[in-house]
């Protein structure tokens, strides 16, 4: 299927690895030329090359911490006037309510709340103004099952969520959508480190715990980061025009509800 996006330009933040890495390329061999930004120069140049190597979309990087002021501005210094933006963020570490200070909080709410809502601000108008605009939010599968551990993250991510909701409807009249993508367990070095406290815990090692947990899932597996890029780039697509406000789940069928 031919998305409809060669020659348009995106923004996928924490790019350099993992599920951001996956969207920057999915979109790169769909035409799209991308600006991706990380925090380590090494990582990111490396990326950078492997992903020009596929011969689709041209990629820039920045090298900044997209947390802060000074990273976006960095960003959307090399990308003015993105058609297509893919906020993402590491998530903050597990860990028991009662040790977070309210610095700990300002950190994870600055990181997987503000910045999302900083850049579609500083993007958004020009979008309608072209009327072509796809943001995608990275979130979580917490969004809908909240995880105890992760309570940072359940509380940011959520507060998103309930931003985007209202606004999503109000963009859509000029062909912005703007919807959430949420990963459950995807085997990614963030997942691998979320189990070592579980398998320390256990007595097992890391491998035996990752064993169980895949197959605990329905699919009897993790998913593949190649398999979340590409549902990132049909939500960035032409196609994708009549969906807006969505939260779409890919947990392998883990969470139980219909809704």
């Amino acid at each position: 299927m031919d998305l409809g996006i060669s020659g348009k330009k995106a923004i996928v933040c924490a790019a350099s690895k993992g599920l951001g890495r996956a969207c920057a390329e999915s979109l790169v061999r769909e035409g799209v030329d991308v600006t991706i930004c990380a925090r380590t120069p090494e990582t990111l140049e490396q990326t950078a090359a492997d992903l020009q190597a596929l011969g689709g979309g041209t990629v820039q990087t920045v090298a900044c911490d997209i947390a802060t002021e000074a990273g976006r501005v960095a960003v959307l210094e090399v990308c003015p006037d993105p058609d297509i933006l893919v906020n993402n963020a590491g998530g903050p570490p597990p860990g028991d309510f009662r040790d977070w200070d309210r610095d700990i909080w300002l950190a994870a709410i600055d990181a997987n709340m503000l910045t999302p809502i900083f850049l579609i601000k500083a993007t958004v108008d020009g979008m309608m103004a072209r009327k072509f605009g796809r943001i995608v939010n990275i979130t979580s599968g917490a969004v809908k099952a909240p995880i105890e551990v992760l309570g940072l993250s359940n509380g940011a991510r959520a507060g998103l969520t309930g931003f985007v909701a209202g606004l999503a409807r109000k963009t859509v009249e000029h062909n912005v959508t703007i919807n959430g993508l949420l990963p459950g367990p995807f085997d990614t070095d963030r997942l691998r480190a979320n189990l070592v406290p579980r398998a320390k815990a256990a007595g097992i090692s890391v491998e035996e715990m990752a064993a169980r947990r895949a197959n605990d899932n329905p699919a009897k597996r993790f998913g593949s980061a190649h398999e979340f890029g590409e549902m990132c780039a049909f939500m960035c697509s032409t196609q994708a025009g009549f969906m807006t406000g969505q939260n779409i789940l890919l947990d392998g069928g883990q969470y139980p509800g219909t809704l």
